[in-house]
C-alpha cells in the first residue's frame, strides 16, 4: 500500500469518527486543529485505526498519535 492511500485512508477513518468531512481533515491536521478531537475521541480514533488496518497499538504509543502525520509513522512502523 502506497502512503498517499495510507494518508488517505487515515484522513477518511479520522474524519468519520469525529464526524467531519474529508475536506476538514488535510495531511497537516493535528489533535489541537480539529474541533471534535478530543482525549475520549482519541481512543474512538485509535480504535477505528486498529479495527481497519488490523494492527494493535500499544497504550504508550496513544499520546504520540495527535495527528495524521504521527498516525501515518506509525502505521508504516507497523508495516503497514
Amino acid at each position: 500500500m502506497n502512503d498517499d492511500n495510507t494518508t488517505t485512508r487515515v484522513r477518511q477513518i479520522v474524519a468519520d469518527t469525529l464526524f467531519l468531512t474529508l475536506d476538514d481533515v488535510d495531511e497537516k491536521a493535528t489533535q489541537e486543529s480539529l474541533k471534535n478531537w478530543d482525549s475520549i475521541q482519541h481512543l474512538n480514533v485509535v480504535l477505528a485505526l486498529e479495527q481497519a488496518f488490523q494492527v494493535r497499538f500499544p497504550p504508550e504509543d496513544f499520546q504520540t498519535m495527535n495527528s495524521i502525520a504521527t498516525i501515518v509513522e506509525n502505521l508504516q512502523g507497523k508495516g503497514v
